[in-house]
């Protein structure tokens, strides 16, 4: 029979690794301190931050979402009601996503569909889908370039300076 002496069998660890893992907690708590006592910001808020660069609207687009009978989402333009875009069940994830959104906080306020919503094209290239009834928006930018295609796509073609 075999008698295991466990005082051999000791388990260590490095010094190394524990100091990074101290290191990395002291360094979270130092800035979330910092952030706490205001020496930074703590949210960066788009219209704010667009003022303050002096960034001006490039294009804008008013927008209309419809759903329809069959689960399509269908998208017009506010002014001339064009239709931009139809988005069948199962497609247009993002949008549906979005508009839903700003249409629950609609709702909340007992505000109905009767003023369109805009979507702006900024002069750095972003896009902001928002609601001039609520003051709500979406900077779509911000979810990635497929879904931020999806929006840029509703807006018109560029036109070149000649």
């Amino acid at each position: 029979m075999i008698v295991r002496e466990y005082e051999k069998d000791e388990i260590t660890v490095h010094r190394t690794p524990l100091l990074l893992m101290g290191g990395i907690v002291a360094i979270s708590l130092a800035l979330t301190a910092s952030v706490s006592f205001g020496l930074f910001e703590r949210q960066s808020v788009p219209a704010e931050a667009r003022a303050a660069a002096g960034i001006k609207p490039d294009v804008e687009r008013t927008l209309r979402f419809f759903d329809e009978a069959d689960g399509t989402v269908r998208v017009e333009d506010g002014a001339s009601a064009e239709v931009l875009a139809r988005f069948g069940p199962g497609e247009g994830g993002f949008i549906r996503a979005t508009v839903r959104s700003l249409v629950h906080q609609r709702r909340i306020r007992g505000e109905g569909p009767a003023v369109p919503f805009t979507l702006t094209r900024w002069e750095n290239d972003t896009l902001t889908l928002s609601d001039p009834v609520t003051g709500r928006s979406v900077e779509v930018s911000s979810f990635g370039p497929d879904n931020r295609a999806v929006y840029a796509n509703l807006l018109p073609a560029a036109v070149e300076p000649k």
